[in-house]
């Protein structure tokens, strides 16, 4: 059980680190919009390519960040029903939806993605606006990209809920977080 809590930790602690990347297009795209929203409104500068960077910001912080909030469990839950259920229910719950609805969706988006991601790469796709931006196919593919982050997060939570299920006394903690030396622990976020 404390290698599987092991493994766990670590593709916690690698999707922690992909989400804290991505979220910096969060401050690229701010930047993106301010330049474009001051263009358009004082000197008559507005650009299809500013809009279609921002919508390419934004995918990138969506995609890159899907798996980070599944790890710190921020992602939508039902929480009037689920809070009033105990720890192995829950467990049981969390297990139940990582192998039969989490991981079978990343697995079919990915497989998708990574198809549309290569069609578009292979046809060239450009902009279907004429001052748009080239490489359609660097967009697309973050869709397998970020299902692939999501994935590990599930492995990351579908491990963790066994451990918990059947060692709790080995769960500090329902989160990863990160010592000062950089190795992933079991820690509280408050």
């Amino acid at each position: 059980m404390q290698q599987l809590l092991k493994i766990s930790n670590s593709l916690g602690f690698f999707v922690q680190r992909v989400g804290y990347v991505a979220a910096w297009a969060a401050l690229a795209l701010v930047a993106v919009i301010i330049f474009d929203v001051i263009g358009r409104h004082f000197f008559a500068t507005g650009s299809s390519k500013l809009q279609e960077l921002e919508w390419h910001l934004h995918t990138i912080l969506f995609m890159g960040c899907l798996g980070l909030g599944y790890i710190h469990d921020t992602h939508v839950r039902i929480d009037i029903v689920r809070e009033k259920l105990g720890r192995r229910t829950q467990c049981w719950i969390e297990i139940v939806g990582c192998v039969l609805f989490l991981i079978p969706f990343c697995l079919i988006i990915m497989y998708y993605g990574f198809e549309l991601a290569h069609r578009s790469w292979l046809s060239n796709e450009i902009s279907s606006s004429a001052t748009g931006l080239p490489y359609r196919w660097i967009i697309k593919s973050t869709i397998p990209l970020g299902m692939s982050i999501l994935l590990l997060a599930a492995i990351s939570i579908l491990l963790r809920s066994i451990v918990k299920l059947f060692r709790p006394d080995l769960i500090h903690s329902d989160t990863i977080e990160v010592q000062q030396n950089g190795t992933p622990s079991i820690t509280t976020i408050s």
